[in-house]
């Protein structure tokens, strides 16, 4: 006679038959258990401490997809055991990697995509460290030449610029020179740039899409900077452009802006294919202007169907899996459809920005005209009994994500709120709209301060 099951799957125990091993599993979580267990039961105890997580559909911080739809779900089963560097073993999934940096070079206006190198990467911030990388053994490979020293190498970009950044410089010891951000300056656009520039700059980061307020820094201004200093100083300084989220967006919704390789200036390009690429995490590409960008000794060959095929890369194991889910999204959307898809995440953006701006407290800071994100700011003021912080607190309990956080240095006195919109839905932002609105009520009718249970953000971009 079969023995009764519970819901879960495992053989129920105890003296009626309603509990079982798990209820009762109390292994420490920091020690390997001593012998195996039912493979349901092992299931769900991560199911059910991966519930604890916050709903990602839910979390307007993040700027990571966390939708695809079942076709790709089923591609993604069908090919998560792929590892991204065995080309060999794996050739037609290097060959589709190779498809889609082409793909973004043509997209991005290189002079000949055919004769141009890219690589897929585990995110974006990868793909800006071999980029960076780049610059240093070009800047390096220059002053050897001239015979002068190289022990002493700057980036220049924004006070705003994205943490891999500054990790970048710490790692390989090089020094970041931040460009402050200022009301008047609210973006990094080439002024001032001559005070910052030197003959020990390996170049120069164009953020498309700041993760602070989602605002485009203008890379043609900052070309133009650039192309001035030289006519000065004869010195010759390359930029690349950061576009984690907005060189995915900007192509598609906003192609009269010059800010890819329409600007001669530019000689790399990174982006994630996680962000509006639409792709789950974790997916980074990065291109470069022409093969001659790429310096040879960050090249290595592997052999690739009797022949050889470049590689490059900081990991060695990668999935392959979500290289062949951004091609299947080139495929499925083309053109026309990233536009659609962008398009209407933009208009859900404007509509959500343009509400919480007509709302009496706040300012916009940013209203997502650039990426689909945007930012605001408690208005001088308005109240002493609570700030931003509280409001953030508040959105979470009804499960909001919505981080509060200072601006940069120069404007840290300054605390704003960000929303990150991913494929955008106005039913969404009327939810969360009224769930605001009730929070903000709440607030306001406060008859004296919250007390301070915390200070700063624990938010890190």
């Amino acid at each position: 006679m079969a023995s009764a099951r519970d819901d879960r799957g495992t053989e129920p125990s105890g003296p009626h038959g309603f509990t079982n091993d798990f209820d009762d599993f109390s292994e420490s979580w920091f020690r390997i258990p001593r012998g195996p267990m039912p493979p349901q039961m092992a299931y769900e105890i991560v199911h059910e401490e991966a519930m604890l997580d916050g709903n990602a559909r839910l979390n307007l911080a993040t700027f990571v997809g966390t939708w695809m739809d079942e076709h790709a779900n089923r591609l993604y089963a069908e090919t998560f055991d792929k590892n991204m560097i065995d080309k060999d073993e794996y050739p037609k999934t290097a060959e589709i990697e190779t498809r889609c940096w082409r793909i973004l070079a043509d997209l991005w206006h290189a002079p000949d995509p055919e004769s141009t190198i890219g690589t897929s990467t585990i995110g974006s911030s990868e793909a800006a460290m071999l980029a960076g990388l780049a610059l240093m053994r070009r800047w390096r490979a220059r002053r050897r030449e001239a015979g002068l020293p190289t022990d002493r190498p700057n980036l220049v970009m924004s006070a705003a610029v994205q943490v891999c950044w500054e990790k970048f410089c710490n790692y390989w010891d090089i020094e970041a020179r931040l460009v402050p951000v200022s009301l008047a300056h609210p973006t990094f656009d080439g002024h001032d740039l001559a005070s910052y520039v030197d003959e020990n700059t390996i170049g120069v980061v164009a953020i498309m899409g700041v993760t602070y307020t989602g605002a485009y820094e203008p890379v043609a201004d900052i070309a133009r900077a650039l192309d001035r200093i030289q006519e000065d100083t004869g010195l010759d300084v390359p930029v690349h452009v950061d576009g984690a989220s907005g060189a995915m967006v900007a192509p598609f919704i906003q192609p009269e802006i010059a800010w890819d390789f329409q600007v001669d200036r530019v000689v790399s390009i990174n982006t994630s294919g996680h962000k509006y690429g639409l792709v789950y995490p974790g997916l980074g590409w990065v291109v470069w202007r022409t093969r001659d960008h790429l310096p040879d000794d960050m090249i290595f060959s592997v052999s690739y169907l009797g022949g050889d095929m470049p590689t490059l890369a900081l990991n060695f194991s990668r999935p392959g899996a979500q290289v062949l889910l951004q091609y299947y999204l080139f495929l499925r959307l083309g053109f026309e459809g990233y536009r659609a898809v962008h398009q209407h995440t933009q208009d859900v953006a404007l509509f959500t920005s343009g509400e919480i701006a007509r709302m009496g407290p706040f300012e916009l800071v940013s209203d997502g005209g650039d990426i689909p994100v945007f930012a605001w700011r408690l208005k001088d003021g308005h109240t002493d009994n609570w700030t931003l912080y509280n409001l953030s607190d508040k959105l979470r309990a009804r499960g909001w994500q919505v981080p509060a956080y200072p601006l940069p240095e120069d404007m840290q006195d300054v605390t704003v709120q960000r929303i990150v919109v991913r494929r955008g839905r106005r039913v969404a932002a009327r939810d969360f709209l009224k769930d605001f609105r009730a929070c903000v009520e709440y607030l306001d009718g406060l008859s004296g301060p919250i007390p301070v249970e915390r200070e700063g953000s624990g938010f890190h971009h």
